[in-house]
């Protein structure tokens, strides 16, 4: 098991990707080269770069890491309120997601954080 599988942040990361995924499910397939490809992506680039930061040799390349996952996770944010407010999926459909979102964003910016103090 790679070490970054530890990581509660990449984990939460991880999740919020595989619910991308299950929602994107939803979205027009005319979609699949626009909101849903740059949701997934967006969701994809958390856990990666929280897994390439950790293999950095220093605390500020990994801090500078975990910011760029932050602004993935906020970018899905995005992703998600303008699938709802276009009217692709309900917004029962999307609070998991969005929940597990705001979730993982606390907890890679806790991280950060601590990796910054040291």
């Amino acid at each position: 098991m790679p070490e970054f599988e530890l990581l509660k942040a990449w984990q939460k990361a991880h999740q919020l990707t595989l619910a991308v995924y299950q929602l994107t499910q939803a979205l027009p397939a005319d979609e699949k080269y626009g909101l849903s490809s740059q949701m997934q992506r967006a969701a994809v680039s958390a856990p990666a770069n929280i897994a390439e930061g950790q293999q950095r040799t220093s605390e500020a390349d990994f801090a500078h890491f975990l910011d760029i996952a932050a602004g993935s996770v906020a970018e899905v944010q995005y992703y998600l309120i303008l699938a709802r407010d276009v009217g692709y999926v309900r917004d029962d459909q999307v609070q998991d997601a969005a929940n597990l979102a705001a979730e993982t964003l606390r907890v890679i910016k806790a991280l950060r954080d601590s990796v910054r103090d040291q």
